[in-house]
């Protein structure tokens, strides 16, 4: 359960690197839909005690998350005044001014009546835990007790709630099978498939989807990125994830993307020069977050070639000549299965290599000259 000293000294595990944290999120862009459903059953005074907030991530859900939050905050609860208070209008947005006490607490994680569970950051080890424990959600018995006194609502976000262990999962399925009076709880979740069933149902799903172009580029310039004249480029590799396009832009993915291109352009007679530099750019503790997205950019770029094949081309292109070699590399339906075939395989040895700490360059190489096999054979 985070608290602002931690905030100080600690990267935080729910904030992109290079973003603004979501609750320093002023605007949510493209997810109208999902704030509007959730005002209706406020609104209807038959609100669920417990939101299951999912869809790809990058797309706002935390931002939501936090806008519901300081809303509910900054609500009055229904019975107070009693029978005689005046009705209040109806409320038809989430949006909470800057200078209103809820945000100014809220943003600097002081808000007494709101919990945030997240992976903890080890001092030690200087690295975020892997999961949620058990007992960052058994700290919300507290929570709920100590901030019971003035009688108004509290709020609970886990971010994200695929990422409890098992114990911690059981423990805040208690809560969500008998939630305190006044309590709201508020998980994020990027795979809901990975909860458990019983949480599952004890929750009202809210769904998000993928942006926009055009929203994508308004949210990016609203984290301090000018991407207006790259926009289409970026929703099309990030699949419409404002946090992907953020670690495309802060790592230079698109240029990578483009390069990557430009090899696969001389299949299948490989350039093994220009492989070779590309799997030596990847080696080293230093190039950790280069490698990542060469294996993330290479995942995506067989994607686009089985989704072309199938008969499903990219509208927009990636990078300069990709449609022209797309269309060479998938011609056909068998192609597409082969190519598709080949991204499982990959990206099932990708994680298996992770987990072994397999040399970076030599998995780079080996990726690169199964897509050159791949290819011949189809081109043959």
């Amino acid at each position: 359960m985070s608290s602002l000293g931690e905030m100080d000294m600690a990267p935080e595990a729910d904030c992109a690197p290079g973003a603004p944290h979501p609750r320093q999120t002023a605007t949510l862009f493209g997810q109208s839909h999902a704030e509007q459903d959730f005002l209706k059953a406020f609104n209807s005074h038959r609100m669920h005690h417990a939101w299951l907030i999912t869809g790809p991530r990058g797309v706002g859900k935390a931002t939501l998350a936090w806008r519901i939050a300081r809303f509910l905050l900054a609500q009055p609860v229904e019975d107070d005044g009693g029978m005689f208070a005046d009705t209040p209008p109806a409320p038809d947005t989430l949006e909470l001014g800057h200078d209103h006490p809820v945000y100014r607490r809220s943003a600097q994680l002081a808000e007494p009546r709101l919990c945030l569970i997240r992976r903890e950051w080890d001092a030690k080890k200087s690295r975020h835990g892997t999961v949620i424990s058990v007992e960052e959600v058994r700290k919300l018995n507290s929570f709920f007790h100590m901030s019971a006194t003035d009688g108004g609502r509290r709020v609970v976000i886990v971010d994200s709630a695929d990422e409890m262990n098992v114990s911690a999962a059981n423990a805040l399925l208690k809560t969500l099978e008998e939630p305190p009076k006044n309590a709201i709880l508020l998980l994020i979740s990027h795979q809901p498939s990975r909860l458990l069933p019983t949480i599952r149902s004890r929750c009202r799903e809210l769904r998000l989807g993928a942006l926009a172009p055009d929203d994508l580029a308004r949210a990016l310039d609203a984290a301090g990125f000018d991407a207006a004249d790259q926009s289409d480029a970026l929703a099309e590799l990030s699949a419409g994830s404002v946090g992907e396009a953020l670690r495309l832009t802060n790592l230079d993915g698109l240029n990578a993307y483009r390069d990557l291109v430009g090899l696969f352009s001389t299949l299948p007679q490989l350039d093994r020069g220009r492989a070779l530099k590309l799997a030596e750019a990847c080696v080293g503790a230093a190039n950790a977050d280069r490698f990542d997205l060469t294996v993330g950019l290479i995942d995506r770029f067989l994607i686009r070639l089985a989704r072309a094949g199938a008969g499903r081309p990219p509208i927009v292109e990636a990078a300069p000549g990709e449609a022209a070699l797309l269309t060479r590399l998938a011609p056909d339906s068998f192609a597409a299965r082969d190519w598709a075939i080949l991204q499982q395989e990959i990206s099932a040895r990708a994680q298996h290599a992770r987990a072994v700490n397999l040399d970076p360059a030599a998995l780079i190489l080996d990726m690169v000259f199964k897509i050159n096999d791949t290819a011949t054979r189809i081109t043959r």
